[in-house]
């Protein structure tokens, strides 16, 4: 049992933890997600590393990067081609606050190589007893029958493979930035039908805010900031967009020319985590067995478009009524 005023279920998951780590699940800027969250654990005594699933050009880096097959660890001084690589930007800003400044990066794989990853960087780090997998967004929460399920590929390939990773008594998903994914197709409304759903199974972990004014909140628009620096030319929709949320910033906010197309509606479901049990997301999830021998990322995009073609009927995209 626990007190909802004392403490968020979540941390009540991770309290008896010793060694955690931090991933982000969809590849790109998704990882900083999970910095506010690595920086409270760390806070509360905890060994917290970060990884993520990686857009970046691994496999051009010198050999020495590579911890074993498909796992490479990245510092600040790890030298790149071009200048997108999300990784290296938060292993100079960690290196920046005097914190541990590895980030571990998986290549984009199907699930099997990724599991296998995900094992690789346990043995490295010597067992963790807990996963968080972070989402920048909800997207993650789609279980496949929804009109939209945003870009569901690096996300579930994630899901699938930490599903897989029994060995690990705690696994949980966080995800921030309600509402991003809806220029991506996703209908929020099923979101939320979603999670009422997931606690009705008991796998519903509530929410909680990132506020500006925490340590935690504070060093989150300082790493927005300065991935933005470094990465110019790249700079990450959604975490600005989650930056803007926690400044107190509303609607149609500019913070970068790559949304000079389109609106944007910033507000403050952005800066809420909502969290969920990574087991019970993998059991409501309704093709995620199909993707388990996947070896190639384009597979996972197969299957999951195999399983669309075949679905009788999609749950249509509902109106939030307030």
């Amino acid at each position: 049992m626990f007190s909802l005023l004392e403490e968020p279920p979540f941390f009540t998951r991770l309290r008896a933890a010793r060694r955690v780590l931090v991933a982000g699940a969809g590849g790109g800027f998704d990882v900083y997600a999970g910095v506010p969250l690595a920086l409270a654990l760390r806070a509360a005594g905890k060994e917290v590393h970060l990884a993520n699933l990686s857009f970046s050009d691994l496999y051009g880096l010198d050999l020495d990067v590579w911890v074993d097959h498909d796992v490479a660890a990245i510092r600040p001084d790890t030298t790149i081609r071009g200048d997108y690589f999300p990784e290296r930007a938060l292993a100079g800003w960690l290196a920046l606050q005097g914190l541990p400044d590895t980030v571990y990066a998986f290549p984009l794989t199907g699930v099997r190589p990724l599991e296998d990853a995900y094992r690789t960087l346990l043995r490295h780090l010597g067992g963790v007893d807990a996963i968080v997998l972070v989402d920048g967004g909800t997207d993650i929460l789609m279980r496949g029958d929804e009109h939209g399920l945003g870009t569901p590929e690096e996300d579930m390939a994630s899901l699938a493979a930490v599903s897989g990773l029994d060995e690990v008594p705690v696994r949980l998903v966080a995800c921030l930035g309600f509402g991003v994914d809806s220029y991506h197709g996703v209908n929020h409304s099923l979101v939320l039908e979603n999670l009422a759903a997931l606690e009705r199974d008991g796998g519903y972990l509530g929410t909680f805010s990132l506020p500006r004014h925490s340590r935690e909140g504070a060093l989150f628009l300082d790493a927005v900031e300065h991935a933005q620096r470094c990465t110019p030319d790249h700079p990450s929709i959604v975490q600005g967009s989650v930056a803007a949320a926690v400044r107190g910033d509303f609607g149609d906010v500019r913070f970068t020319e790559r949304t000079k197309d389109g609106e944007l509606f910033i507000n403050p479901l952005m800066a809420l985590y909502f969290c969920v049990d990574a087991p019970a997301l993998a059991r409501r999830n309704l093709y995620l067995d199909r993707l388990a021998n996947t070896a190639l990322m384009r597979q996972v995009s197969s299957v999951i478009a195999e399983f669309r073609d075949e679905l009788p009927r999609q749950r249509p995209p509902r109106a939030y009524p307030h």
